[in-house]
């Protein structure tokens, strides 16, 4: 007998009517991509279900530490292996029974039989693998009825197949379904926790920080770098545009009040934005805004921001509180880099007073004193553009 098999539900994708085929396609690219240092795993997907195999333990060690992170998975359950006879498949029952937390618990035997030429029918196989289970397991009670342990048994021409243990999946949609669209990632809380909803969505992204030396340091740029790397475990790679941003941020501070130079700024952004959206094919700027956590997050101001794009700009987190946004990037482990205290150009330039409800015609007015297209135009010419996940090379570049 041997382990060597992961059998993977799709989530929604069972909804998906014609477009299936699609979603189950780019489910499968991501799960390649995703474990595509693991060179000995096989991948077949059906239109019901997917199974991923190795023959090497510690590559499916990896599998399943990695595969509850890949949207577009509802669960997935390791798969034992046996031969096509009774002895062997009540010695397997036993070890995968005895690999889950088995005290006390209801249990029942399921029974696929695709392979007719089997001796021993349906009933049968139930009858004698439940016996022998239930001797070796004193503690387990027969409950046909959402049990707590189902064990399920499939037998094919080739082999007979059980599994026991069901591990939740990520569930949502296969990153690139939905299209992509550029992430504003700041290096706060928010913005990482906002990508994640949007690929959970299958929404596909692009990254992009504003960077303003000497103001911003490296540090805060290493930040941001890893903070896109834990966004980049979920299913696909994303490329990260760091914005020179110093220029554009301090003529702003120049033409503008100080009260309204926040709303000015995130103005800035978005036309920024919008030009490397254009350049990516993005269809969409994403934003971890959530309503009236700050000055710039009031209605007045996303209306003023609002204004300077024609863009759609999604804004995940709009109706939550902070504490959600908290826990949820703990859960995907952005929360430990996020609050590295190592301060973005929002938070350096933060004026003492800020306009909670600023009024789009005056900062209109003020920013109609100078030109920034071709500041705008540069800084997006200047950026530097990197991909995620990194290599190890990446990773240490530049320290020799």
């Amino acid at each position: 007998m041997k382990t060597n098999q992961i059998l993977v539900r799709y989530g929604e994708l069972s909804t998906k009517g014609k477009n299936r085929s699609s979603f189950i396609g780019r489910l499968r690219d991501n799960v390649r991509q995703t474990f595509s240092d693991l060179k000995q795993i096989r991948i077949k997907a059906e239109r019901d279900r997917m199974f991923i195999t190795s023959d090497n333990e510690q590559e499916l060690a990896q599998v399943i530490e990695r595969l509850p992170f890949v949207f577009g998975i509802q669960s997935f359950s390791p798969v034992t292996a046996c031969n096509l006879d009774m002895d062997m498949m009540k010695k397997t029952a036993e070890v995968v029974i005895a690999k889950l937390d088995n005290t006390d618990k209801s249990f029942k035997v399921s029974v696929k039989r695709p392979f007719k030429a089997f001796p021993h029918d349906k009933l049968e196989i139930m009858k004698e693998i439940s016996t022998y289970v239930l001797k070796e397991f004193p503690n387990l009670k027969v409950q046909m009825k959402n049990p707590e342990i189902d064990l399920k048994i499939e037998v094919r021409e080739e082999a007979v197949y059980m599994m026991a243990e069901v591990i939740k999946g990520a569930g949502g949609l296969p990153v690139g379904a939905s299209g992509k669209a550029l992430l504003m990632l700041s290096g706060g809380l928010d913005s990482p926790v906002a990508g994640y909803h949007m690929l959970k969505r299958g929404v596909r992204l692009e990254l992009i920080h504003f960077f303003s030396p000497p103001f911003t340091n490296d540090r805060a740029k290493e930040k941001v770098y890893d903070l896109a790397e834990r966004l980049s475990q979920f299913g696909s790679s994303v490329n990260l545009h760091i914005i020179p941003f110093t220029n554009l941020q301090q003529e702003v501070h120049k033409q503008v009040p100080d009260n309204i130079t926040m709303t000015s700024t995130r103005r800035m952004m978005m036309r920024v934005a919008d030009l490397v959206l254009a350049e990516t094919n993005c269809r969409a700027i994403v934003t971890g805004e959530s309503l009236g956590q700050v000055a710039s997050q009031t209605l007045e101001s996303l209306q003023a921001i609002n204004a300077v794009t024609n863009t759609p700009i999604l804004r995940p987190l709009i109706a939550t509180d902070k504490l959600e946004i908290i826990e949820t990037a703990q859960q995907i482990d952005t929360y430990d880099i996020s609050i590295r205290p190592f301060e973005d150009c929002c938070t350096i330039f933060t004026p003492a007073n800020p306009k909670i409800r600023p009024k789009l015609e005056k900062v209109e007015y003020y920013e109609n004193f100078v030109s920034f297209d071709e500041l705008i135009k540069k800084a997006v010419a200047e950026r530097e553009t990197i991909k995620f996940p990194r290599t190890k090379v990446d990773q240490f570049e530049g320290l020799l």
